[in-house]
């Protein structure tokens, strides 16, 4: 029998610095919930919006893997492994953080906002090399289909990080309906909304409301409007 547990858009934390609109599904910064600090190895899923010409100064991270999906608008990147490039709607990029790694990402377009998740998650190994790796995804694979844009495997589809975990973007058409199979057994799943409106094994999602899900080993996805959403199945132990 599944486990759930439902947060909706509304219960997320909130923090509106005027150049950075963020809500957080999890405990961040200055918003702390005893009951949403993590989800197993998920510990960040961050929905920012950036004014233009603005972003994050330079800042240190390590033993994370961070994973940034730019929704719109594009984003600018630097880090003191040497990168410097710009992420655009309809990329992905991972950093492992590793031993020790600091960045800055901005938004380089004076007069457009930019809209991203970027999500944390546990290495399953710590003090690795840092690295990063960005793609840019065929949002065509996405259309009724669970399209993998992330995995452990750097073979597979998508970008890989050090952890068994995997991704998936979805664009549902009302009324579509699909069976997901997890991949690894004793994982979870985490379902976020995008747009639209779905239901997961009965439960309704709404734009913006995260699922977590644990004891499953299939799960029946319906949307009810046109709908767009991310799948993350992540392990809830080491």
């Amino acid at each position: 029998m599944a486990t759930t547990v439902l947060h909706k858009a509304a219960t997320r934390g909130h923090a509106d610095h005027g150049w950075l609109n963020a809500y957080h599904s999890f405990s961040f910064a200055s918003w702390y919930n005893p009951d949403r600090v993590q989800f197993g190895m998920l510990r960040v899923l961050n929905d920012d919006t950036v004014s233009g010409g603005m972003g994050f100064g330079t800042h240190p991270h390590d033993n994370m893997e961070i994973i940034t999906i730019p929704l719109e608008g594009d984003l600018a990147h630097k880090d003191s492994m040497g990168n410097e490039s710009t992420i655009k709607t309809g990329d992905v990029q991972v950093m492992s953080a590793g031993t020790g790694i600091q960045h800055s990402e901005f938004n380089p377009n004076a007069d457009q906002r930019t809209k991203l998740f970027q999500i944390w998650l546990f290495p399953k190994v710590r003090n690795v090399t840092p690295r990063y790796q960005q793609i840019t995804l065929d949002t065509a694979e996405q259309k009724n289909n669970f399209a993998q844009i992330l995995s452990p495997n750097p073979d597979d589809a998508g970008v890989w990080i050090h952890q068994d975990a995997w991704f998936y973007l979805a664009d549902f058409s009302a009324g579509f309906t699909k069976q997901y199979e997890l991949k690894k057994g004793g994982n979870g799943m985490y379902v976020f909304v995008i747009s639209g409106t779905i239901t997961v094994d009965g439960q309704e999602l709404e734009t913006r409301d995260g699922l977590g899900i644990t004891d499953f080993k299939t799960l029946d996805f319906k949307a009810s409007t046109d709908a767009k959403f991310l799948l993350m199945e992540i392990p809830m132990a080491q």
